[in-house]
């Protein structure tokens, strides 16, 4: 049973796999299509129950927690794999679940996570749908629609770039309101969803955020000091250097390169404020808005452009032989799956029988 109560008719169970025990969240009967949906970061597979229950008749949901979150096993994130162990995750619990394909969904780095998947494993994947995801290229320090680097270690992106404050009061398991714009739940409810909205499973949501592993090693992982500004560089530990570009750029020209090419849905909210052009979590946009000190101006470390460089990168696999469709939502912030549900669900379900 999952530690988190989960709603009627989602199954909780532990898989053990090759490379780790994983914690799975499934629905749907078992003859049935899969899909894989992949969550973000502070969050785990709680956030698609919604979503799994409401698939179509003759599909099945799986729903893991990913390394670093939720009750899956607690073993370490390599950075310097970028997203590697994630994917070699999922691919070993969709050989030990006997899943040769399946469709698949990833969320914020979930997101990031699905497109080296496809880099990685596309003959698994019948279609894939980035849901605000984050950009190919990995969060922060990285700038311009190809994604180059600000500097050359990294600076500006990695582990030393969260909110510490933030790190604590996540650590500490607090769910009161009164850390003020550090407490879990004023970050949820700020950034996750477009104010006012608030979700009807705000506590069970809350609870899976705080699941996630914190320390060194952990959420948000070390860091480096760095001559570069803003002074931190990405370490090697952790899922906030594991989506660093220093280590996840690399796998864009193997994701446009990818044989077969399975067809994508990119759904993003108007109002996202954690994943846009101006990310308010992106040390570039703070050091513009003047928030951090002695930015050394929008030529040498802009803010990063990530919606523009997930569409660069999706046009460039369009043109590669492969296809996606963008839609926006308004009045929706970073969650379109939990804040607009039937919205989601008439796009999502026409591209998984459609694709």
């Amino acid at each position: 049973m999952s530690k988190i109560p989960t709603l009627p008719g989602i199954t909780s169970t532990m898989v053990a796999t090759s490379r780790i025990q994983m914690h799975v969240l499934s629905s749907g009967p078992e003859a049935g299509e899969p899909v894989l949906f992949i969550h973000g970061n502070a969050s785990s597979a709680t956030f698609w129950e919604e979503t799994m229950l409401a698939l179509p008749d003759g599909f099945r949901a799986i729903a893991p927690d990913l390394r670093g979150y939720g009750e899956t096993e607690d073993l370490l994130i390599n950075a310097t794999r970028g997203c590697g162990d994630w994917v070699d995750d999922l691919l070993a619990l969709l050989d030990t679940l006997g899943i040769n394909r399946c469709h698949a969904v990833g969320h914020s780095l979930g997101g990031v996570v699905l497109f080296n998947l496809i880099a990685t494993a596309p003959q698994r994947i019948k279609t894939a749908t980035l849901v605000a995801t984050g950009s190919p290229y990995g969060f922060g320090g990285c700038k311009g629609l190809n994604g180059e680097l600000c500097w050359p270690d990294g600076a500006g992106s990695g582990g030393g770039t969260v909110n510490q404050a933030f790190v604590e009061r996540m650590a500490a398991g607090d769910t009161t309101e009164e850390a003020g714009p550090a407490a879990p739940r004023v970050v949820m409810n700020t950034y996750y969803w477009k104010p006012p909205f608030r979700p009807a499973r705000e506590e069970a949501l809350l609870a899976s955020m705080l699941s996630e592993k914190v320390g060194p090693q952990r959420y948000p992982g070390d860091f480096k000091a760095s001559p570069n500004w803003p002074g931190v560089a990405p370490g090697v530990w952790g899922p906030i250097n594991a989506i660093s570009p220093l280590y996840v750029g690399d796998a864009v020209e193997r994701f446009i390169a990818a044989d077969p090419k399975p067809p994508i849905l990119w759904i993003r909210g108007a109002d996202d404020q954690i994943v846009s052009d101006m990310s308010l979590f992106d040390v570039g946009t703070l050091g513009q808005l003047g928030v951090l000190p002695n930015w050394p101006g929008a030529e040498v470390h802009p803010p990063q452009p990530m919606i523009g460089q997930t569409r660069a990168v999706l046009e460039r696999y369009a043109a590669a032989g492969g296809r996606f469709r963008e839609l926006v939502f308004a009045e929706c912030g970073h969650t379109p799956y939990i804040e607009h549900p039937d919205q989601f669900n008439a796009a999502f379900h026409e591209h998984l029988r459609n694709g």
